[in-house]
């Protein structure tokens, strides 16, 4: 049995592994596009920031593929399927056979619409080559221009601030965050952002650049100016499937995958941020680009590859991150439609600078948000995960001392 396995990143490694824990005479090629051994990519924030070097990244040693039996291709990105002849191909070279394929090619940055973004010294932030070329710039960086008030957008904010730089974010939205917290939650933490230091322009983009080799302005969508000597492009991430068959794998967001993560194509698998998944929360497929549940669906995958008939669950999204002087969880559902079946429940402490906010779909805990009480966030995550009926009234949980895990008995 050959098993072809697109993409390098933790889904890859994941299935690569669990494949060859129960197949010990298989044949495992993986097709990855970076070079260097499997590294942790949430963590390559820490290193613009200088709190860990580029060392600490990887989580394989560098004879993980010969130690493992895999075969690596690597620096190369797969240029096309072959569904019925069950064959991948790279480029102009010969084809790769497969009798299981799984596509685990994660996710790239979501492109700008602005002129001369060709300009030196503006970067995305997804991988650890792009953070040691904004490494490279810095002792020449002055000023820096973030794009995009997300997750990546805000880790390249801290990181530069804490390397002394002048930081500028733009956001479209009304507030950071905007697709992870509430408008409550968000004004929060624009609040804290701006008291740090970080100077935040909201319901603004970015129109062109200019500069003389590289960037050093930036005219934005009001009429305004910027100058900047480096932008980080943060807008959030999209699936690569660009080489994808769409005719005989059918694509939404992502790669449609069943309970098994099979795709619509027989013998080919999906999994991590590229697969598009049942969302536990929503009830509806959903891309859920986060770490947690691209190991989980590696894993599952390379088991159902393996001839071991296991389901998924589904995904969901959760995240919990420090910002500044601010703990925060989110997790599900957490700006709900117009529904009458939908309830939501907060309570906010302006003393001890707190923020719950809990959504319920009928009797069921689908979403949360948390800011500085965060301690039973992880119950509360596994409540919305178990999709176990909630029995009190939905106030009750956010009473002061009453302890969620009463929940579960």
């Amino acid at each position: 049995m050959k098993h072809v396995i697109i993409g390098n990143g933790i889904a890859g490694i994941s299935a690569a592994e669990t494949i060859r824990s129960m197949t010990p005479d298989a044949d495992i090629v993986m097709i990855g596009d970076e070079t260097a051994p499997p590294y942790c990519r949430p963590m390559i924030s820490m290193v613009l920031e200088g709190s860990i070097t580029g060392e600490r990244l990887p989580i394989r040693d560098a004879d993980f593929y010969e130690r493992a039996g895999i075969s690596p291709v690597l620096s190369h990105r797969v240029s096309a399927i072959d569904v019925e002849g069950k064959s991948v191909r790279i480029g102009g070279e010969r084809p790769i056979p497969f009798d299981r394929l799984l596509l685990a090619t994660g996710a790239d940055p979501r492109p700008i619409r602005a002129e001369n973004r060709h300009l030196g010294n503006i970067f995305f932030m997804r991988t650890q080559e792009h953070v040691r070329g904004m490494l490279q710039a810095l002792p020449q960086v002055r000023r820096a221009l973030i794009l995009g008030g997300g997750l990546v957008g805000f880790k390249a904010a801290y990181g530069l601030l804490r390397r002394g730089v002048e930081v500028t974010m733009l956001i479209r939205s009304g507030y950071p965050l905007s697709q992870q917290v509430d408008s409550h939650a968000g004004r929060m933490i624009l609040k804290e952002l701006v008291s740090r230091g970080l100077e935040v322009r909201v319901e603004t983009d970015v129109a062109a650049f200019d500069g003389n080799g590289a960037v050093r302005r930036a005219h934005l969508s009001d009429g305004t100016e910027i100058p900047c000597d480096m932008v980080v492009v943060g807008k959030g991430v999209l699936p690569a499937l660009s080489f994808v068959p769409r005719d005989k794998i059918a694509v939404d967001l992502g790669i449609l995958v069943d309970e098994q993560l099979r795709t619509t194509a027989p013998d080919i698998y999906a999994a991590g941020d590229v697969a598009e998944s049942m969302d536990i929360a929503r009830n509806s497929r959903w891309v859920n680009a986060i770490w947690p549940e691209a190991v989980a669906q590696g894993r599952i995958a390379g088991m159902n590859m393996a001839g071991r008939t296991v389901a998924y669950k589904g995904s969901l999204s959760r995240n919990v991150i420090r910002i500044f002087g601010l703990d925060v969880m989110t997790a599900g559902i957490v700006n709900p439609p117009e529904d009458d079946r939908y309830k939501i429940v907060s309570a906010i402490d302006r003393r001890r600078r707190s923020y719950r906010k809990l959504v319920f779909h009928e009797d069921r805990l689908v979403g949360m948000t948390l800011v500085n009480d965060i301690e039973q966030g992880g119950v509360l995550v596994a409540l919305i995960q178990g999709c176990i009926a909630v029995r009190i009234p939905g106030e009750k949980m956010l009473a002061p001392g009453f302890n969620c895990r009463r929940l579960f008995i």
